[in-house]
């Protein structure tokens, strides 16, 4: 079985009205000094592992690219555990 896990955050170009509102929560709460926040999500994926490991890093990177991530306004990173 191989696990992935797709990290999806805004760009850092792209205003974050999340991340914006989570930092300026954090001074209302006496926890200043934080000069940027960006929130995003983490989406887990499991697959077989069976197949050539340059196809299944190839259809992960495809499926992160193409339709967990919206590449004009985030970034991703994808992290593969499982494959040789």
């Amino acid at each position: 079985m191989i696990r992935a896990r797709v990290s999806i955050l805004p760009k850092r170009t792209v205003f974050d009205p999340q991340g914006e509102a989570v930092r300026h929560a954090l001074g209302h709460f006496g926890l200043s000094g934080v000069e940027r926040v960006r929130v995003g999500k983490e989406i887990e994926l499991e697959i077989p592992g069976e197949g050539d490991p340059a196809e299944i890093r190839s259809r992960l990177e495809t499926i992160a690219r193409d339709f967990l991530a919206n590449p004009v306004v985030e970034e991703y990173e994808l992290h593969i555990e499982g494959l040789p």
